[in-house]
Order: structure tokens, then C-alpha cells, then sequence
């Protein structure tokens, strides 16, 4: 089926007798796919994205490997959703952390089929990717020997419900050879390529950052754009058990896998735990990191302690939200990428509430895709959340501020509505960035969500999923 052109559509009220709508299609997204210095990339890793035929066509990859060939111990951290029904590579991934003490050396990927809802053979199918993984990395030494644990985090996307074609993804990871993975552009394009479902640009990211003198890089990949509203949490939190979205984060820096996690965990509630496309919470996500070491010399693990973990955690945090936000502008069908920030709250979870909450309004989503200045829709989502102090109207003030750095359009100013230049509504609303600024005036807390509009094409494409 094609995607929705630009149409007309009818639309009817009792105001309104016969009333027309153009609909949009989405912009292309192929400019946020980028060319990335090989030089930018973390040393000590090898990986590749191959085709092992999870997925029909022969020519889109479907099955990542990730290898931390660095002679130093590899931490890893990882964040998993909290959908009660945990899919069968969420469960052994946490089994696969916790019998390691938080260190692996690799992560298997396979994409169009989530494994999720699998019984039995789900969970057998998980563990054979991880055993596969693991037979293509060199022998631990004794020291380091642990016959209970393992060296693979595993991670899958798809369709939930269906099964595995495990033997053609046995077949896949059997087949690698150290020629068959790099560590060029070329290479990290090809693992980010097989994270890919509904995607519809490979979501890729590189940069270098100083911590106490030294240079460290940071690398990471991500998939994501419908079944997308994450709410993850550490591994060693299971009793507070959100297409799927999966990333990794790998560096070459040094860190502890308990400061690891504790950065991870802040990181993620500020970036992935900060989108919405859709509202809806998978079964799979899982954010994982591994810092291998390789370019720290002698320099020891960043513990929690250190006076340089502020510094690694903000680092992580600003490269996390980067790829977080590619996901939004992904988003099935998306037209306008959109900046949610709630100010004046009396607690950042108020604020963050506060802005999920604007961010996942029906309501709201589908005024912006109709660029309409609804500014009541975000009222009356910001006052059905409950709050550590109670909301008052008069102090409550909501802005509409453009991208381009002209002048912000108030819509609301402490409880009283503005006389709104409805022509520069549209003008604001017309451009693919913008943001939704909302003050509660109740104190000095702030947080930002991402989110998209819903359009006629998110439900073209969520109706045929499976055709």
C-alpha cells in the first residue's frame, strides 16, 4: 500500500458545514543519517549488521554483532522496560548482567521478530543467541572464569507473538568471522541498519568528550519509531515491572559497572524515559552501555565517588537524549518534532508527569499535525495530572515558542487567556521544530519530553503492520 499523499479530507461539525483538510505527508527524514569520522568512534570494538533471514527481502539486514575486543574488562549497564509481560531477551539480558557482576563483551541484535510472548521456547531461543555470541569472543583467562556466567546481552524487535527462526539466526552468528566485522563507519552503519523496523533512517551517533585531561569517545546506535512511550529501569529494580525501542551506548572510557548503571539510570530518565511517539510502552525496550576501557591507559574505573563521574554521567546524558530525540523525529508518520518543557514545578517528577502527560494527549497530538493552536487541549492535560502541590490556574502561563529564534507567541498568561494573533499561531505551528512551553509557577523545577503529532499515515502504517 502507498503511503497517504496529499488528499483532501472532509471533516464535519455542527459549526462548520463543509469544511476541507489537506493532509500531509510526512517530511524526509534521510537527512538526520549522517557521515561519521572513522576517527570518532570508541576503540576496541568490532561489529557488523548482516542478513541471516529473519526478515524476507535478502537485502536489509536483520542480525547485529557487537564485540568489545579490548584486553581490559568490559562493564556494562542496562535499563529495561517495565511492561510486566517481559519479553524472553529482557529476562535472560538480566540474568546475563546480574550473574556477570555487570560485565559482558558483546551484544546480539536480531531485528523483525520481538521474541516477546514466547513461552518456553522463547527463553531457549534466547540463550542459544547469547551461547552463539559468546563462542565468537576469546576464552576468558582463569582469573576471570565464571562457569555460570556469560559474555552476551541479547536484545530483539519485531512482531510479538511469533517465534524465533533461530536456526537461520544460529546460522548467521555461526557464519561471522573476524573479517566479517570492523570498526569503520562502514561497519557501525551496517549494525545500526539491522536495528531497523518501521525506522526509517539508521539512527547513528559518535562524539569525543575530555575527562580529566584525557580523550574518550562515545558511540552509539538506536531504533524506534512507533510503540514508542519507554519507561525503563535498572535490572536490580524488577518489582516496578514500555515498534520496540533498543539502543546501545558504547565508550572506551573506563567505568565501574556500578557507576555505570547509576549514570545510565539518570541518563535514561532524562532522554529515553523523555519521548513519546505513540504512547505505548513495548515489551522489549532495553537501553544497554559498555565501556570497555581501551583508551584509558592506566587510569582506574570511575567509581561513583570520583570527582570525574558528574562529568562521565552529564556527558552520557546529553549523548543519550541526541539519540532518544532521533527516534521521535522518526516517529511512524510524524510530521512535527516537538519540545514539551514544563517550568515551575515544585519536583522534577511533577514536571516530568506534567510533560508525559501533554506528550501523550490524543488530543493534543493531533492539533499539531493539523497545526492548530488548541492551547486548551494542553490545559486541560496539564490539570488531570495529580501533583506533589496542587495546581492554581492564575499562576499557570503556556507559550508557544518557534525553533527559528523569532519572537515566542504567549497563549496564556498567569490563568488569563491571551488575544491570540491566530496568523502567527499557524506561522509557528506550520514549522517542522517547535516547542510547547507550559510554567506551573508553583517552583523551580524543570523537565523536557520529546514528542511527535499523530497523522493519517501512524495509522495507515500501525493498521498494516503485519500485511
Amino acid at each position: 500500500m502507498n503511503r497517504v499523499g496529499p488528499s483532501v479530507w472532509r471533516r464535519f461539525s455542527s459549526t462548520s458545514p463543509s469544511p476541507t483538510f489537506v493532509a500531509k505527508p510526512a517530511p524526509s527524514k534521510a537527512r538526520h543519517h549522517v557521515q561519521i569520522p572513522d576517527t570518532s568512534f570508541p576503540l576496541g570494538y568490532s561489529l557488523t549488521g548482516v542478513h541471516c533471514g529473519v526478515k524476507k527481502n535478502p537485502s536489509v539486514l536483520d542480525l547485529t554483532v557487537i564485540l568489545s575486543t579490548s584486553s581490559k574488562p568490559t562493564s556494562a549497564a542496562a535499563c529495561f522496560t517495565r511492561n510486566a509481560f517481559l519479553a524472553a531477551p529482557v529476562l535472560v539480558s538480566q540474568d546475563v548482567l546480574e550473574k556477570s557482576a555487570g560485565h559482558v563483551r558483546a551484544i546480539v541484535t536480531n531485528s523483525g521478530c520481538a521474541n516477546a510472548v514466547t513461552g518456553k521456547q522463547g527463553l531457549e531461543d534466547a540463550w542459544a543467541m547469547v551461547k552463539a555470541t559468546d563462542a565468537l569472543l576469546p576464552k576468558r583467562t582463569q582469573s576471570e572464569s565464571n562457569k555460570d556466567s556469560h559474555d552476551t546481552v541479547v536484545m530483539s524487535t519485531g512482531v510479538i507473538g511469533q517465534n524465533l527462526p533461530i536456526s537461520k539466526i544460529l546460522s548467521g552468528i555461526s557464519s561471522l568471522v573476524p573479517s566479517s566485522l570492523g570498526s569503520d563507519f562502514a561497519a557501525w552503519e551496517r549494525a545500526a541498519k539491522a536495528f531497523m523496523t518501521t525506522d526509517t533512517f539508521p539512527k547513528l551517533r559518535a562524539r569525543t568528550f575530555s575527562l580529566g585531561g584525557q580523550t574518550f569517545r562515545m558511540a552509539g546506535m538506536d531504533k524506534g519509531a512507533g510503540m514508542i512511550h519507554p519507561n525503563m529501569g535498572p535490572p536490580t529494580n524488577p518489582s516496578q515491572l514500555h515498534a520496540t525501542l533498543l539502543g546501545c551506548i558504547l565508550t572506551d572510557a573506563a567505568v565501574s559497572p556500578q557507576a555505570l548503571q547509576s549514570a545510565l539510570t539518570y541518563a535514561v530518565e532524562r532522554s529515553f524515559n523523555s519521548i513519546s511517539v505513540d504512547g505505548e510502552m513495548s515489551t522489549n525496550d532495553t537501553i544497554v552501555v559498555l565501556a570497555n576501557g581501551a583508551a584509558a591507559g592506566e587510569t582506574k574505573e570511575i567509581e561513583e565517588h570520583d570527582p570525574l563521574f558528574p562529568v562521565f554521567r552529564k556527558e552520557l546524558t546529553s549523548f543519550a537524549a541526541e539519540l532518544a530525540q532521533l527516534v521521535v523525529r522518526d516517529g511512524e508518520g510524524a510530521t512535527k518534532f516537538v519540545t514539551v518543557s514544563v517550568e515551575g514545578a515544585p519536583t522534577f517528577t511533577d514536571a516530568h508527569r506534567v510533560a508525559s502527560k501533554i506528550s501523550t494527549s490524543a488530543l493534543v497530538k493531533t492539533a499539531l499535525y493539523g497545526e492548530d493552536a488548541n492551547w486548551g487541549r494542553i490545559l486541560a492535560a496539564t490539570g488531570s495530572v495529580p501533583l506533589s502541590t496542587p495546581i492554581n490556574p492564575y499562576r499557570v502561563n503556556v507559550t508557544f515558542v518557534p525553533a527559528d529564534g523569532t519572537t515566542p507567541l504567549p497563549v496564556l498568561v498567569r490563568g488569563e487567556p491571551e488575544l491570540v494573533d491566530e496568523v502567527r499561531a499557524k506561522e509557528i505551528l506550520s514549522q517542522e521544530d517547535f516547542e510547547i512551553k507550559v510554567d506551573l509557577g508553583l517552583g523551580s523545577e524543570s523537565a523536557q519530553y520529546w514528542t511527535c503529532d499523530f497523522s493519517y499515515e501512524y495509522v495507515r502504517i500501525n493498521g498494516d503492520y503485519r500485511s
